[in-house]
């Protein structure tokens, strides 16, 4: 009943407002802009927003769906240089990561299971490069180089974008190269010793070729004090370079050839102490308690973390950190325009090279010594495109293909202080013999080939009616590969086939690591659909409404397979996970008003998905990195508006407000919350009893029925901000500008567990940014300050394995400040 409600409310205010978008213009790919567009640019009017979202050139406001356009100048002045801080300007966009490979990008709640990573499984936000479809989140965690604008567009986008992508796509367009000679240099400096610096230039070559060429480099201090190293951590420290050339021997083909590279090399990611929540395991095991069994064991030693004020940003983890990411690959993107139509062939190949070395107990104490995944993907794909337009029908139709393989190779290592940590004194808790030096060792890879058909067509019954169905037919393939060898600290290779001694170390030692094989394999074709009806109801007013029905194709698990609880062995029924099955609902408005202006959109959907794969964590040190399992039903439901507004050519402003409630509609068997955990199980066959949640020595559920919580990581309100007014002046005799700047965000409350916890509730936070400076033809120069405020906030919560009570995070970025100088000719 609300979902019918919040539809009709949202057709019926659509119609007294006129809707947009947040965005800017794009670059030439082809394509034609209609006439009155081009008559709008040439009589100052407001901005004409040309976009690619339908492959095809377009202007943002004649585009029946859901689209944010952020501008590589709006990017730049807001500090937002790669994907993780794009949230700060589109609210229905959620980035969450403690590590490159570990980020997790959600639009409107869904995409990437929240949660630790897997290979095993596709993102439903696609992420597009230059039409070069990147498969990881992790590998397209690379700063923004010479970027020209980013779409987010919302809600799936499978007939078109393929690939999954049931929640929405981001499509980033970078600047090409051109014929006419150009080039710009930006410097920054700021406080925490930060520094970036960005040149691109571009210019023929010959009357048929083109070149650009670009190049940045970021670093910056940590912004975690490590006690124990005595250094700073979670550092940034990243180079990027992009070379593209374009072959042009006439008005109707075009050969782009482009590569790139991006290194970081950070000291990080680490986290600090941030709170301890009473689990259900006995009193003298959960977190307090084990310490100071620790301390007594070792006279003199005294351990305590350097603070219990996550603000104080003190940590004193003892583990080595590393977190090398190396993303590149090469593409050649071909446009010939044959008869009515445009030929588009993109062939890529990207390569990733991560390099992690972590903490995985999230404490200073030698409990787990050594963890490490190193990851090498190298992936191929081919996809073909032919574009139609036409003055009653337009249509794409395209072939898309790709293959991939991931190779990896894992060591976890038991410390010194594992055994009093994870064992009690009847399993050896007081012998560190049996624990410490107890050694995971995992190979695996993953291949996986996906190929597709898809066409999408517009036709205009009239001049204001316009039907556009879509259509994917889907096929993939997954095959893995997961061993798991594990050795004692004299070297000895474990077995863990029963029957055990009880209380034996062999026992003990089983009970955090088991030997593991697994090859799991499987396949699947989907169909991937779509229809819109949008009208225009004057030249300024579109109206939309569409539905969709998406899928997200299976999945296997890659980094372990959780234990049964009744014999403790790997549950091979996890093996693979079944695909999401999704069916979406939206209707809105686009339109300008006051002579173009100003723009204002509105939005509403609502999104049912069957199958719905999580990312949940037993609690256990041999699954620690979490693994996929299938909730019944998800439900996310919203609204969504965007206005912007140009005065004159003084004043500009801009908020972006965004409504997501998404739950859980039925996940009946879940993995319990912290506070739920860690007890002796009850009975198998009793009903699950929820009544006393962190109360040490209760009996704690098997399972737990979630159904109608949140969806972690997702912020039921959000909105973004920003003005600009500028005044003239004159510099060494030449017009300039004097401007002043603000922009910010907000972010409600939002849990970050997959199982909702009352300790992992992320309370809600503003952030308020300031710039002011000077411009001219050809610089521009200006200081900024971040979170201007200097409000305290989380950036992400993570549960320490062993159910010992431990909340580890990460704190936000305090108030940083600085300069920047740009130049361009």
């Amino acid at each position: 009943m609300f979902t019918r409600s919040l539809l009709l409310t949202s057709a019926a205010g659509a119609a007294l407002f006129a809707v947009p978008v947040f965005a800017a213009e794009a670059p030439d790919q082809g394509g034609a802009v209609a006439p009155d567009q081009e008559a709008q640019a040439r009589d100052g009017r407001g901005e004409v927003i040309i976009v690619t979202a339908r492959r095809r050139q377009e202007a943002a406001q004649a585009v029946p769906l859901a689209i944010s356009v952020v501008k590589a100048d709006s990017i730049e002045s807001t500090g937002n240089f790669n994907v993780v801080k794009l949230q700060q300007l589109a609210p229905t966009l959620q980035v969450y990561t403690s590590n490159p490979r570990n980020t997790s990008v959600n639009i409107r709640g869904l995409g990437v299971p929240f949660g630790l990573t897997s290979d095993g499984f596709e993102q439903g936000v696609g992420i597009y490069v230059d039409d070069v479809y990147n498969s990881r989140v992790a590998a397209a965690t690379f700063d923004f180089l010479d970027v020209n604008q980013v779409e987010v567009l919302r809600g799936p986008q499978g007939t078109l974008y393929g690939k999954n992508t049931t929640a929405g796509a981001i499509n980033i367009t970078t600047n090409q190269p051109t014929f006419e000679f150009e080039g710009r240099a930006e410097v920054t400096a700021g406080n925490l010793k930060y520094k970036q610096a960005k040149a691109a230039i571009s210019g023929p070559l010959s009357d048929t070729i083109a070149a650009r060429l670009a190049v940045a480099t970021t670093t910056r201090r940590g912004t975690l004090y490590n006690v124990k190293t005595g250094r700073w951590i979670n550092e940034q420290d990243n180079l990027g370079v992009r070379g593209q050339l374009l072959f042009k021997p006439n008005e109707d083909l075009s050969i782009t050839l482009s590569g790139d590279y991006s290194k970081q090399d950070p000291y990080g990611f680490g986290t600090a102490f941030v709170r301890v929540g009473t689990t259900q395991r006995a009193l003298n095991r959960q977190y307090d308690a084990l310490v100071a069994a620790v301390n007594a064991a070792n006279p003199g030693r005294n351990y305590a973390v350097p603070s219990r004020n996550v603000y104080d940003r003190l940590t004193d983890i003892d583990s080595t950190l590393q977190a090398g990411n190396i993303i590149g690959g090469a593409s050649a993107r071909v446009k010939w325009d044959v008869g009515p139509g445009t030929l588009t062939s993109i062939t890529a190949w990207r390569f990733w090279d991560w390099k992690p070395q972590n903490d995985r107990d999230f404490t200073g104490l030698s409990i787990v010594s050594k963890s490490q995944n190193p990851s090498q993907q190298d992936q191929y794909s081919q996809e073909f495109r032919y574009n139609y337009e036409s003055d009653k029908i337009d249509f794409v139709v395209g072939l898309f293909g790709f293959k991939q393989r991931i190779d990896t190779q894992g060591t976890e290592q038991q410390g010194s202080d594992a055994s009093r940590w994870s064992l009690t004194n009847a399993q050896g808790g007081n012998d560190p013999s049996i624990l410490n030096g107890l050694t995971a060792t995992n190979t695996q890879y993953l291949k996986s080939t996906s190929a597709a058909l898809y066409g999408q067509l517009s036709y205009k019954l009239t001049d204001a009616l316009t039907i556009q169905p879509g259509v994917r037919l889907n096929y993939d393939k997954k095959s893995g590969f997961y061993q798991r060898v594990v050795t004692t600290g004299a070297g000895v290779v474990l077995d863990c086939t029963p029957p055990f001694v009880t209380n034996s170390p062999r026992a003990a030692q089983c009970g955090v690591y088991q030997p593991q094989l697994t090859t799991p394999s499987a396949s699947k074709w989907n169909l991937s659909y779509d229809f819109n009806v949008n009208y225009k109801f004057a030249r300024d007013v579109l109206g939309y409404a569409t539905y969709a029905k998406s899928f997200k194709t299976l999945g296997i698990n890659q980094n372990g397979l959780p234990l049964n609880s009744a014999t403790n062995l790997p549950d091979l029924t996890t093996s693979t996970v079944k695909p999401e099955s999704v069916n979406h609902f939206e209707v809105g408005l686009k339109t300008q008003f006051w002579d173009r202006r100003a723009t204002f959109n509105l939005s509403a959907f609502y999104t049912e998905i069957k199958n719905f794969q999580a990312t949940v964590n037993g609690g256990q040190f041999g699954t620690v990195r979490g693994y996929l399992a299938n909730a019944e039903k998800v439900r996310t439901q919203g609204l969504e508006a965007d206005f912007k507004i140009r005065a004159n050519e003084r004043f500009t402003a801009y908020t972006n407000v965004a409504y997501t409630d998404a739950k859980y509609k039925k996940f009946t068997n879940a993995p319990c919350p912290p506070e739920l955990s860690g007890g002796t199980l009850q009975a198998a066959n009793a009903t699950p009893d929820y009544s006393q949640p962190g109360v040490p020595g209760a009996l704690s559920p098997r399972a737990c029925d979630i159904s109608g919580q949140d969806l972690p990581g997702v912020s039921k309100w959000a909105f973004s901000y920003g003005a600009e007014v500028n005044a003239p002046i004159s510099l060494l005799s030449k017009d300039g500008q004097a401007y002043l700047g603000v922009d910010g965000n907000y972010r409600s409350h939002w849990n970050s567990n997959a199982s909702p916890s009352i300790y992992t509730k992320v309370e809600g936070y503003a952030l308020t940014n300031f710039r002011a400076g000077v411009r001219g033809d050809g610089f521009d120069v200006f200081g900024w300050v971040r979170n201007a405020f200097d409000v305290k906030y989380i950036e992400l919560l993570q549960v320490a394995p062993g159910n010992v009570g431990l909340i580890a995070g990460t704190p936000g970025d305090q108030r940083t400040w600085g300069g920047t100088i740009k130049f361009s000719f």
